[in-house]
């Protein structure tokens, strides 16, 4: 009795396998297009590659059964559209994730991040941080681990945030000045050990948080489509800034580039630790805005935390009113300067600085188009971060790049 015929023309199988072959250099550029967004179906995929239908259609299968992304099997058009419904593109939600840490001056913090910068899960932050960075760096992959565990989920490597400039390549954190760790710790070598210690697979990095934000910002928040993108944050302590050019985060020739907590803003103002006075990393953190403010700080949460609610509960008061205007245009003089340097076409504010522009964005914008060359001519626009835990998923994109470099050649 003969068996069931194969559906299928003869030769469709080698024609499949023909079309995926020659589009398997397009398996990377297609996964990031849907990872950040950017191909949100098959008739968009195809027009991003330049590549045939088919083509695009056994790309996107193959990463299908990768488990990095679906395919909708029942495409819709949208309202209005003509010409055939294409198929509906999405990370895969259930799919493999990286784990992400980050380290600051007020605790840390482990999380598992999948495609598209989705936070997947959190570990509980632990709020103090040990000045030797193998017990911290070791409890926070051990929190990681148990997420790991408890969700079941295939880790694809790991990344950390840290907020102390990274000389590359050796991954030395130069200047943890606000963790106790010493100066020139070699945390990328710390890290990646306890990694392996925890038998968790994939390769492990770190680098600057804000550098992370920035990362993490431009494929996936505030920062997605602009060309050339300044960031400028302050978090816990201390001010920091990062520069995407042409899509590719600059970190300069030993990764120290874009250290802008280091511009002075205001002569004669606090001594800075790098041994200058005035400069925006203590002009412009939640310390200099507390004590502006007239207030001690106190124990119970972090100063990132005590300067945002007093912005956005009591901003009424006069003195916190004061502190504000003293803050901006301290962080508008800075952001000027490097306006007139780099030539941003967009500029986006972490931390405590997007709390200040929610509160004054007129007077932010106004200070930077007066005291900039190219600001008063076209004007920078200047927006507030959008993702929750930015340097979070910057370092998650950090264990993400080699699996959207080769898909096949990092999972299969």
């Amino acid at each position: 009795m003969r068996g069931k015929a194969d559906p299928r023309p003869t030769g469709e199988g080698t024609t499949s396998r023909t079309r995926l072959d020659r589009g398997r250099g397009a398996l990377g550029p297609a996964l990031e297009l849907v990872h950040t967004g950017r191909a949100p179906t098959r008739a968009v995929l195809t027009a991003e590659l330049g590549v045939t239908r088919a083509t695009a259609g056994a790309v996107a299968a193959e990463l299908e059964a990768l488990g990095l992304i679906r395919v909708d099997a029942r495409p819709g058009a949208a309202a209005g559209s003509q010409g055939r419904p294409s198929h509906r593109l999405s990370v895969a939600e259930d799919g493999p994730v990286a784990l992400a840490a980050q380290v600051h001056a007020d605790g840390f913090r482990a999380a598992l991040v999948g495609l598209g910068g989705r936070i997947v899960a959190t570990a509980p932050g632990c709020e103090a941080v040990d000045a030797d960075p193998a017990k911290v760096l070791g409890s926070v992959v051990a929190a990681g681990a148990d997420l790991l565990r408890e969700t079941g989920r295939r880790c694809v490597g790991a990344g950390l945030a840290v907020p102390s400039a990274m000389a590359e390549p050796e991954g030395l954190a130069l200047n943890p000045m606000h963790l106790a760790w010493p100066a020139g710790a070699p945390v990328r070598e710390i890290f990646a050990e306890q990694v392996r210690a925890a038998g968790l697979d994939g390769p492990a990095f770190a680098g600057n948080d804000v550098n992370l934000a920035a990362l993490a910002e431009h494929r996936h928040g505030a920062g997605r489509g602009a060309r050339d993108l300044l960031c400028v944050a302050t978090g816990h302590r201390g001010v920091g800034g990062a520069l995407v050019l042409d899509g590719r985060l600059h970190a300069g020739s030993s990764g120290l580039a874009l250290e802008v907590g280091h511009v002075p803003v205001n002569p004669g103002g606090r001594p800075c630790h790098c041994g200058s006075r005035g400069c925006l990393d203590v002009e412009a953190d939640p310390l200099a805005f507390l004590t502006a403010a007239g207030r001690e700080p106190g124990p119970e949460v972090s100063l990132l935390k005590q300067a945002d609610t007093l912005i956005r509960e009591h901003y009424d008061d006069p003195a916190v009113r004061s502190a504000v205007a003293a803050l901006i245009d301290r962080l508008g003089t800075g952001l000027a300067g490097l306006v007139n340097i780099l030539n941003p076409d967009r500029i986006i504010l972490g931390g405590l600085h997007g709390t200040l522009l929610d509160a004054a964005p007129d007077r932010l914008r106004a200070v930077v188009a007066d005291r900039s060359l190219w600001g008063r001519s076209g004007g920078v626009p200047i927006l507030a971060c959008t993702l929750a835990h930015n340097s979070l998923a910057g370092a998650a994109e950090l264990a993400w790049q080699p699996v959207l470099d080769d898909p096949l050649g990092t999972l299969a």
